[in-house]
């Protein structure tokens, strides 16, 4: 598995991932990695699904489109009925069933895109844009991001008037 340019040896990576009960998950076409680093994956993932504390979710050859086009198709191999398909149905049938939607999603190199990343689950996200590449993106970058995230009015869709009605 290679982050940026330096080699990661994911079977170090899992010991402190044990060390610190965090469980490894991955989403996407990870049939499509070599057949070493596919193994040491799914060892890394069995090892750690009891962990606790924190989930780790690594996309590893992942493309949103693939990933609704392989629910939709799984939708019509179960023969889901139209009345059947909602919202809820459907996210069950993607790859992060069962994982929260993202509340932040940081994109950072001045991208002002999100490039094909989790369009269904982002949908009610709020969107942080930072010129830092992700490098050099830092712990303090991070509390930035979050403070500025704070900041904000979360709607889901709705206006500040409706907010205030509801409470």
């Amino acid at each position: 598995i290679i982050q940026g340019i330096e080699r990661v040896d994911i079977n170090n990576e899992t010991k402190t991932l044990m060390e610190n009960d965090i469980k490894l998950q991955s989403i996407g076409e990870t049939e499509k990695l070599p057949l070493k680093c596919k193994k040491e994956l799914e060892d890394s993932i069995e090892k750690t699904k009891d962990n606790k504390r924190m989930t780790l979710i690594l996309a590893l050859s992942y493309s949103s489109r693939w990933e609704i086009i392989k629910a939709i198709k799984q939708i019509v191999e179960n023969k889901v009925s139209e009345q059947e398909i909602t919202e809820e149905p459907f996210s069950q049938y993607l790859t992060t069933k069962g994982v929260p939607n993202p509340e932040l999603l940081i994109r950072t190199s001045g991208e002002q895109r999100i490039s094909n990343f989790l369009l269904w689950q982002i949908a009610y996200s709020e969107l942080y844009f930072t010129d830092i590449l992700w490098p050099e993106f830092r712990r303090e970058n991070l509390f930035e991001a979050i403070y500025e995230f704070q900041q904000r009015e979360r709607r889901f869709g709705k206006i500040s008037e409706q907010l205030k009605e509801k409470n």
